[in-house]
């Protein structure tokens, strides 16, 4: 059945666009794919595919390619020279690796599906993806996540269900599009203070963790006073349903240096200022301190060099 569908296809040539052969248990894939440079989907799911064929390299067309549920072990270097490859799916096969440079061919990827597969860790070129969008690694044996991933500056949805990490690293704040984070199953300790400065996050889910030190609520605080801020009907209407969230949400303070709200005093600091002319105290004083609030350590690290931390005694 597989010959005869691919026969037919070749008898189409370059006009042949799409060819699917899911579930043929095909050990190897068809070296004849070299004569059908037009090709823009090839299906191979549900097979029992070891290794690509040399042949793959020369599909420069191709926008989609499913090798799903098949038995590679590697993300194989062929695939760098699909430059055109919008959407990758590799989940279910036995990938502990990625040949070196494979990354750096797609960049007009903005799909990849991992989930099922054997990876420990990823490459350091993950982050040479720059168009992708959507990144799935369920089921896998990570163990932390790169910094390079983040800064995947597009990406909007991220999963990492089911797999062994102990931490999100500070840099997660880069994602400034995420809006799904995924995280279920994980042996995640705290969330680091990065997840607050992610705007546009509407889905963050980490059941089934260890976590100690949590900022959910100040992550779900922030998010409903900027929306607050901002005259969301929706919140402005939902928050009159729950006085006592409301009233607690009135004690909000604002960040000194970037003047969003946020509920939980994180810094304390002391800024010079020069005094008003209309304060009554000696002409000698050229700068006076002044008490002010800083919401994240990333505005502290942008102070300016009249403000300082107080250390607690």
């Amino acid at each position: 059945m597989s010959e005869r569908l691919l026969l037919t296809a070749l008898k189409g040539g370059n006009n042949t666009k799409i060819i699917t052969l899911n579930g043929k248990k095909m050990k190897k894939m068809p070296s004849a794919l070299e004569k059908l440079p037009g090709l823009r989907t090839l299906d191979l799911q549900n097979n029992l595919i070891c290794n690509v064929c040399p042949e793959l390299s020369t599909l420069t067309q191709l926008t989609l390619l499913n090798l799903g549920n098949n038995q590679l072990e590697e993300v194989p270097e062929e695939m760098k020279h699909l430059t055109s490859l919008k959407k990758l799916h590799l989940f279910g096969n036995r990938i502990h690796r990625f040949a070196t440079g494979v990354c750096g061919g797609l960049q007009e990827l903005i799909l990849l599906n991992l989930n099922y597969n054997l990876l420990k860790s990823l490459p350091e070129e993950i982050g040479r993806l720059k168009n992708l969008t959507y990144l799935s690694i369920n089921h896998n044996q990570l163990t932390m996540i790169p910094t390079e991933l983040c800064s995947l500056v597009h990406l909007s949805a991220l999963h990492l269900n089911y797999n062994q990490l102990t931490c999100i690293p500070e840099e997660i704040k880069l994602l400034q599009n995420l809006r799904q984070l995924f995280l279920v199953r994980n042996n995640i300790e705290f969330l680091p203070e990065g997840l607050c400065h992610l705007k546009k996050l509407r889905i963050l889910d980490i059941a089934g963790n260890v976590i100690q030190i949590f900022p959910a609520g100040e992550i779900a605080a922030r998010f409903v006073l900027c929306q607050l801020e901002e005259n969301n009907d929706l919140i402005v209407n939902a928050i009159e349903s729950y006085p006592e969230t409301k009233d607690k949400l009135s004690k909000a303070k604002k960040c000194a240096l970037c003047s969003k709200p946020f509920l939980s005093e994180w810094l304390e600091c002391v800024q010079f200022v020069p005094p008003s002319k209309n304060w009554k105290i000696s002409r000698n004083l050229h700068l006076i301190p002044l008490r002010i609030l800083l919401c994240s350590y990333h505005c502290f690290d942008q102070r300016g060099p009249k403000v300082f931390g107080i250390v607690p005694e």
